[in-house]
């Protein structure tokens, strides 16, 4: 009996002027195996299924586990992470490269960075003054915590701005993620001292006034978030900011 073997499809870039090529290839199956285990198999004798020597693969992973969000790619045509993808839930040949909207460095590696970028402009972060002891922090009820937790699992793998229809070079939307980081802080007792600011960072070009309710970042975020929920609130307190700022002018 033959040995049951993975094949595989994968999309290939030597640097981020060179052109894409296809490699195939074909490992032994193991049972359990994920795409990065798969990535490592290759690596171990990184041979094409022609017989052509190559490269190991370049991408980015680090917890494997499904935390750090590093390991984002299209995977049979669907942005996923390859920690948490099994092989046995893939049919095959697997097709696997980079994502689509962020500059390729290698391979699967690509530069998320204006994901970065786009969280800096709306300053996702709680401001913090320790040059003095200022005591315990406000109290956080409950009921706050329970909506503030679920936001502050993202884990920037940027799935949601790969399946945004919105999120392109024209628009310049700095996509869900980034309006879901804004409702965190904007609810925290002194992440809110900046509430003013990002809420009219997101007023701005590339705000919120670009998404288009499409919902593919809800459907496609791994951590689950409520990324359609979080863009409808921000987008009712963006509107009331506008309409505070006009009147005060």
């Amino acid at each position: 009996m033959a040995e049951k073997t993975i094949q595989l499809e994968i999309k290939r870039q030597a640097n981020p002027d060179a052109p894409a090529v296809w490699e195939q290839f074909e490992i032994p199956y193991r049972p359990g195996m994920n795409v990065i285990s798969v990535m490592m198999e290759i690596a171990e004798s990184p041979c094409t299924c022609d017989g052509k020597e190559t490269t190991p693969i370049t991408y980015d992973s680090n917890c494997l586990e499904e935390v750090c969000g590093s390991c984002a790619m299209i995977i049979n045509g669907r942005a996923r992470m390859a920690c948490s993808t099994l092989i046995d839930n893939l049919e095959q040949p697997i097709k696997i490269e980079p994502l689509s909207k962020f500059p390729v460095v290698r391979d699967l590696q690509v530069d998320r960075s204006v994901l970065f970028e786009n969280l800096k402009k709306v300053k996702a972060w709680v401001p913090l003054d320790g040059t003095y002891d200022l005591g315990s922090g406000p109290k956080v009820m409950p009921q706050e915590q329970e909506i503030a937790y679920p936001l502050s699992e993202c884990i920037s793998c940027c799935c949601c701005m790969e399946v945004c229809p919105q999120f392109n070079e024209e628009t310049g939307f700095v996509g869900a993620a980034t309006i879901a980081q804004v409702r965190l802080f904007n609810q925290h007792p002194t992440g809110s001292v900046l509430k003013e600011e990002r809420l009219r960072a997101l007023a701005g070009d590339g705000g919120i006034q670009e998404c288009g309710y499409a919902q593919n970042c809800v459907e496609v975020c791994p951590k689950r978030l409520p990324l359609t929920d979080s863009i409808s609130h921000v987008s009712r307190d963006v509107v009331v900011q506008q309409v505070k700022d006009l009147l005060t002018k």
